[in-house]
């Protein structure tokens, strides 16, 4: 398990567990979790948001509920391929002993290569952009530092981003963001940089300053993130192996620093126990067509999102000859407030990235207008770059 990495449990993920395993949910606060909630406008109430959560916290739980669960076994081996029998899939070779099996769901994650060959090619690739992170805990009476948004607190500069993410037991995750083809800025990963780094950025100092919190964890390195979507169908548009399905990151991931992942899991799990009946093969084809419809557009929103992010952080003024991207359609609402109409759902992943349409004729006319977002001039990305040559001089 992953068990340091930075996640996000958005609300889809809490309705989720209390739709399916409500002693899940249950048993996430008593660990810990604490519910994450977004302030209503206009006087109205407060809104769930989902919860703030270590992984380790988050994946303890599920693990031990998986454990205690009547009719499961836990096996920890290699698959080593998936079985099959009058062309269904019958089961799975673990560590070259068979393990029959009427139904085989393929959940090993974007790295598995399970059943590889089965079906169509993935689509996308690397997102462009990588990141540095560290938990850091409150010190006892210690207050909590500056925030902006639910999640706590984002700052984009010229040339990387700036985070820290709220997580449970007084602890919290903070993050710098930068483009993969920026080498200079890999040496990040090195603590003296790290440490060097938020310390001269606005807000992540108050967070990190030592008499506020003190590191819980290595730096963290986060590279390779990729945005990819593969259904459930062979080349042909048929189900290859009745009996196999895909399931969570086997069929998309989306770059994590948006913090979707846990959610299109989860989300995809509760339409596949939904939609599963005696016909395995027809429920897969009407699985794969709500993925199509509801869990590829995040894909898709993703690739143009972060495509934009990186022409951004290099430099490159908004494109106004093509659609607008999610991000400066986001970025907009800082010029003008009453956009959250219809961003709000969007951010909160209760409303599709199409909805975004609605918004972008005025966000256009902004950007036309000559409003550009906001961004601190310091420390620059040339600042960065300077401070890890004198901290950390020899970058890969």
């Amino acid at each position: 398990m992953t068990t340091s990495r930075l996640i996000v449990v958005r609300q889809q993920v809490v309705d989720a567990l209390e739709a399916e395993m409500p002693d899940v949910a249950e048993a996430m606060l008593t660990a810990g979790a604490e519910p994450a909630l977004v302030s209503g406008a206009n006087g109205r109430p407060a809104r769930k948001a989902g919860l703030r959560c270590r992984r380790i916290v988050f994946e303890r739980v599920l693990r031990a509920a998986a454990a205690g669960e009547p009719g499961v076994r836990l096996v920890r081996a290699h698959a080593d391929d998936v079985l099959s029998e009058h062309g269904r899939a019958a089961g799975l070779r673990v560590d070259g002993a068979t393990l029959p099996a009427d139904l085989v769901v393929n959940a090993s994650g974007r790295a598995g290569r399970i059943a590889d060959g089965l079906r169509a090619p993935e689509e996308g690739g690397d997102c462009g952009l990588s990141y540095v992170s560290r938990h850091y805990a409150l010190r006892p009476g210690a207050e909590p530092g500056p925030v902006n948004v639910p999640l706590g607190l984002l700052s984009l500069f010229p040339g990387y981003l700036a985070g820290v993410f709220l997580q449970d037991g007084r602890t919290v995750s903070v993050l710098i963001a930068r483009l993969t083809a920026d080498r200079e800025l890999a040496g990040l990963r090195a603590p003296e940089a790290f440490e060097a780094a938020v310390r001269l950025i606005p807000g992540l100092d108050a967070w990190t300053d030592p008499g506020r919190s003190e590191p819980a964890s290595p730096v963290l390195p986060g590279a390779h993130l990729r945005n990819t979507y593969r259904g459930q169908l062979g080349a042909d548009g048929r189900v290859p192996l009745p009996g196999l399905v895909h399931l969570g990151d086997a069929v998309c991931t989306t770059n994590p620093t948006a913090g979707r992942g846990i959610a299109t899991s989860l989300m995809q799990a509760c339409q596949f126990v939904r939609t599963l009946g005696p016909d395995v093969e027809a429920a897969t084809v009407a699985f794969d067509e709500w993925c199509t419809e509801r869990i590829r557009p995040w894909f898709d929103d993703h690739v143009a999102w972060d495509a934009d992010e990186v022409r951004l952080w290099s430099g490159e003024d908004v494109d106004l000859t093509r659609p607008l991207t999610s991000g400066h359609i986001v970025a907009a609402t800082q010029a003008d407030p009453s956009l959250m109409r219809v961003v709000a759902p969007y951010l909160m992943m209760e409303a599709l990235p199409a909805s975004l349409a609605a918004a972008e004729p005025r966000a256009r006319e902004l950007y036309a207008g000559g409003w550009r977002q906001p961004m601190p001039a310091t420390p620059s990305r040339e600042d960065l770059a300077e401070l890890v040559r004198r901290t950390a001089p020899l970058t890969v």
